[in-house]
C-alpha cells in the first residue's frame, strides 16, 4: 500500500472522499485504503460496525476509529456469544474504561445486539443475509462529496427492520454509515483509485 510519505496528500483518495482532515490521519487513510467500501461477508466485522456506528451517534467517526482498538478489547473482538454472556458486572467495568465511550445506554445496546444476533444464528438466519436483503438494486457512486446521502430509503427499512427485531441506535443516518462501510454500497467518489479497485 503506498504511504502518506509516498503521495501528496492533495491528491490522496482519502482526501477525496472523506477531506483533507482525514488524510492528515494515518489511521483514517488506512481505514479508507484497506477497508471502507469493501464488501464483508464477515458476521464479526458486521456486527462491529453496527455498534460502533451505535456509539458514534453524536460524535465523530474519527473519535471512534482512534477508539476502535480499545472496544475491540473491552467487547471481546465483538464476538457475539461472548458479549451476549456479559453482566451487569461486565457493564460496570465497561463504564470505567476510559479508552472507550463510556455511556450506559449504549453499552447495553450492544449486548442486547449481540444476544438477538445470537438468537438469529439458532434459527438459522445470519446478520450478513439480513442486511443484504436491504441492498439498493442499483448504486451511482458519487461525484462530489456534495453528492453522498446522509441516508437512503433502503437504509430507513434496514434501520426499521433492526429496531423491529430489538437493535438500538440504529437509525437511517447511521445504518447507511455501515452499509457504506461493509460494501453494501461504494460511496467512493468517482476517480478514487480505491473504488475504482472495489468496482
Amino acid at each position: 500500500m503506498v504511504t502518506m510519505n509516498e503521495r501528496d496528500i492533495s491528491l490522496a483518495p482519502v482526501a477525496t472522499c472523506f477531506g483533507a482532515q482525514a488524510a492528515a490521519d494515518p489511521l483514517y487513510v488506512s481505514y479508507h485504503d484497506t477497508e471502507w467500501g469493501r464488501p464483508t461477508t464477515s458476521e464479526v466485522a458486521l456486527f462491529e460496525h453496527i455498534c460502533l456506528e451505535g456509539f458514534q451517534v453524536g460524535l465523530s467517526w474519527r473519535t471512534v476509529l482512534h477508539k476502535r482498538q480499545a472496544f475491540r478489547e473491552a467487547f471481546a473482538d465483538f464476538d457475539v456469544e461472548a458479549i451476549a454472556r456479559f453482566t451487569e458486572d461486565d457493564v460496570a467495568r465497561l463504564m470505567t474504561n476510559a479508552a472507550i465511550i463510556r455511556n450506559r445506554a449504549k453499552i447495553n445496546a450492544c449486548i442486547g445486539a449481540a444476544r438477538i444476533v445470537c438468537q438469529m444464528h439458532e434459527d438459522g438466519e445470519t446478520l450478513v443475509a439480513l442486511v443484504d436483503r436491504f441492498r439498493p438494486p442499483s448504486h451511482h457512486r458519487p461525484e462530489v462529496g456534495a453528492d453522498v446521502p446522509a441516508d437512503t430509503a433502503e437504509s430507513a427499512a434496514l434501520a426499521k427492520h433492526l429496531r423491529s427485531r430489538g437493535f438500538r441506535f440504529v437509525g437511517p443516518v447511521n445504518v447507511y454509515a455501515t452499509m457504506q462501510a461493509c460494501g453494501i454500497v461504494n460511496d467512493h467518489i468517482v476517480g478514487c483509485a480505491i473504488g475504482d479497485e472495489i468496482g
